[in-house]
């Protein structure tokens, strides 16, 4: 039970504000005072994962990893998907392999009763960074149209070009199975299995290309949405998740995902870095509590996948899709597998002892696509679900008070029940404490804003919750 449960919906909103207070004061003394008496009044305030709900359960379940196989195979078979390779031979090269993303696509949208379209789009890369000739790329996206909330938008993608050592070699064999034809499996087969769902929010799933040239791709799917003003409140990147086994003789770890977050928004400006950075806002960036978030409604047997955090943008020397719209300001992150081989990705297809090397199908494990896939699901069903992320959430510092002001904008989902206030100690990496505060957009705690870190997330009428806000201060 949260610490606010039982307030008397007739109370008035200075009487919730009292209660609140006193409330959390108690529910908070104990931890934050060092006393081990309130521990059960603790207790009730910690935050609990969200378990899925049955239409959640429903999909977790219908997610094939013998389907997810076909399209791996599929797209290994057109021998280069180089984002420099023939466009216009119907076997081979990176046209060959759009097409076919293409016709997949709107096979899955045919049973979404109107609410999925599939489109090319195309652009000319001109010269530049390993881009030698004016190029055409192509991304392949599926829209699923939310009904009440149709502005809000959560992207997932996957990269459907591929390479081998030498990144300007357009002709080699080049079957990306692990890099990366596992995560674009992962988009079509959420797309065909969320197709025929009904969802409050927009979810995009999309196969771009130009990645392994410089991100081209997806830097021209932000900046599309950017230029319209798009609310995407969240992107994920799925690039190499094809196995938990690294073939190099380490334990296999078939039941682990990473995801990559960032601190302090790439796109922020010096100045607000410096004032994130001044209240130790660094480990609480949208993106940052997009990763919270998964984890919260991905990581449980449903999926059966743990979802490791890693509190980076990405890897050392690499980068994926994810980035291109961290630049453009949005909430975004990349899944990986959780140990590669440098041996399999990049390399050419050759022979070793007897055994083939090189980014083959035969080196992915298609369940533990599927599971990473189940992830993915879980976190863009309980996101385009919930009430979107808190806006405008700031906390008082125009005086000197022991007390916190919490204050956000209020949102327009019909089904919206209220808001929750999340709190932990700044050394905690996760929310420890919440309380439930009503359908209000201003709250005050008799807790010290300077002894822990604060959040607001929304939660709806069934239970689903927002992403937490961390607020900034306001003068």
């Amino acid at each position: 039970m949260d610490i606010a449960a039982g307030v008397d919906q007739s109370f008035g909103m200075a009487d919730r504000r009292a209660f609140l207070s006193v409330s959390a004061a108690a529910a908070v003394a104990g931890p934050l005072l060092g006393d081990s008496e309130p521990a059960a009044a603790g207790d009730r305030a910690r935050p609990r994962p969200q378990a899925p709900d049955r239409v959640l359960r429903d999909v977790l379940r219908e997610i094939d990893p013998a389907r997810i196989e076909r399209t791996v195979r599929r797209l290994a078979a057109f021998h280069t998907r180089h984002t420099l390779s023939v466009q216009d031979d119907p076997e081979r090269g990176i046209g060959a392999a759009r097409d076919w993303i293409f016709e997949q696509m709107q096979g899955y949208a045919a049973a979404s009763g109107g609410r999925m379209t599939v489109e090319r789009q195309s652009f000319v890369q001109p010269v530049s960074s390993r881009i030698p000739e004016p190029t055409t790329i192509t991304n392949v996206i599926a829209t699923l149209r939310g009904d009440t909330a149709p502005d809000r938008i959560y992207v997932l993608t996957g990269h459907y070009d591929s390479r081998v050592t030498d990144v300007m070699d357009a002709t080699s064999y080049a079957p990306g199975a692990d890099d990366d034809a596992s995560g674009v499996a992962v988009a079509m087969e959420l797309a065909r299995v969320l197709a025929t769902r009904r969802t409050e929010a927009t979810l995009v799933f999309a196969a771009v290309a130009g990645e392994e040239q410089g991100l081209y791709g997806s830097a021209h799917l932000a900046q599309a949405y950017r230029d319209a003003g798009a609310d995407v409140q969240g992107m994920f990147s799925n690039d190499i998740v094809g196995t938990g086994d690294a073939h190099d003789g380490s334990r296999p770890d078939p039941r682990t995902v990473r995801l990559f977050v960032e601190g302090v928004p790439t796109s922020e400006t010096a100045q607000q870095a410096t004032v994130r950075q001044s209240v130790g806002g660094e480990n609480d960036g949208p993106s940052r509590q997009l990763g919270r978030f998964v984890r919260d409604v991905a990581a449980n047997p449903q999926t059966g996948m743990d979802v490791r955090v890693i509190w980076r943008r990405d890897r050392y020397l690499r980068g994926s899709d994810h980035i291109s719209f961290l630049q453009r300001g949005y909430p975004a992150a990349r899944f990986t597998e959780p140990r590669e081989n440098f041996r399999l990705q990049h390399q050419d297809v050759r022979v070793e002892d007897g055994v083939q090397y090189g980014d083959l199908p035969e080196f992915c494990d298609f369940r533990y696509i599927a599971r990473v896939a189940r992830v993915n699901a879980a976190a863009l069903w309980s996101l385009a679900q919930a009430p979107g992320t808190p806006k405008g959430v700031v906390i008082d510092t125009r005086q000197l008070t022991n007390a916190t002001t919490l204050r956000w904008q209020r949102g327009t989902e019909p089904d919206l029940a209220g808001y929750q206030v999340l709190w932990r100690e700044t050394t905690s990496p996760d929310w420890t404490h919440v309380a439930d505060v009503g359908d209000v957009d201003t709250v005050t705690v008799d807790i010290s804003k300077d002894n822990v870190f604060f959040g607001v997330r929304a939660v709806d009428r069934d239970g689903h919750r927002s992403p937490v806000a961390a607020p900034l201060p306001s003068g």
